[in-house]
């Protein structure tokens, strides 16, 4: 795995570099090819945090933790890291033996005129979209422990959402045209 380090308001020693490289060279077991991983380590005030993504095929894993010690917050992100990596693991395990994520409910947003109000940005991302079914977006919005997700479906090659209900089911929005 390709581990690229980087780091802000913080010195990124050799002493560092080898520790994060120990620490996150771990995970190497759970791909069979080259993977780039970014690691970015910062200080906060008098605290100092970890933010690790991982670009695996298709899939981006990603954790961070900040900690009044870096040790403690490299240690936590790699295990929230090699957490995630296990759950994956698993779930594509049941998914090819027995089709688990049958019982997954949809339930698209009802056509309604929502009430004009005045928005204001708090944060703008970009990322690249990539094709995947339904089941591999619910996937991945699990995996990097977000309420929504944003996809190609691969079937209808149209751009979707899915999201978390609060009744711990999952919705789809799919472009009304």
């Amino acid at each position: 795995m390709k581990i690229l380090i980087t780091g802000k308001n913080i010195t990124v020693g050799e002493k560092l570099t080898e520790l994060i490289n120990t620490k996150f060279g771990k995970l190497d077991k759970y791909f069979n090819r080259d993977v780039e991983m970014t690691v970015k380590v910062f200080q906060q005030k008098d605290r100092q945090g970890v933010e690790a993504t991982i670009f695996g095929k298709g899939n981006i894993f990603r954790a961070e933790d900040v900690a009044d010690d870096l040790n403690t917050a490299i240690d936590k992100v790699a295990d929230k890291l090699t957490s995630q990596l296990s759950k994956y693991k698993t779930k594509l395990q049941k998914k090819y033996k027995a089709n688990a994520m049958n019982e997954i409910m949809f339930e698209a947003i009802p056509d309604e005129k929502y009430e004009e109000q005045e928005l204001k940005e708090v944060k703008r991302k970009s990322f690249d979209i990539k094709p995947m079914s339904v089941e591999e977006a619910i996937l991945q919005m699990e995996l990097i422990g977000h309420s929504f997700f944003v996809f190609i479906n691969i079937e209808t090659e149209s751009v979707n959402v899915v999201y978390k209900r609060s009744d711990d089911k999952y919705g789809l929005l799919e472009p009304n045209y």
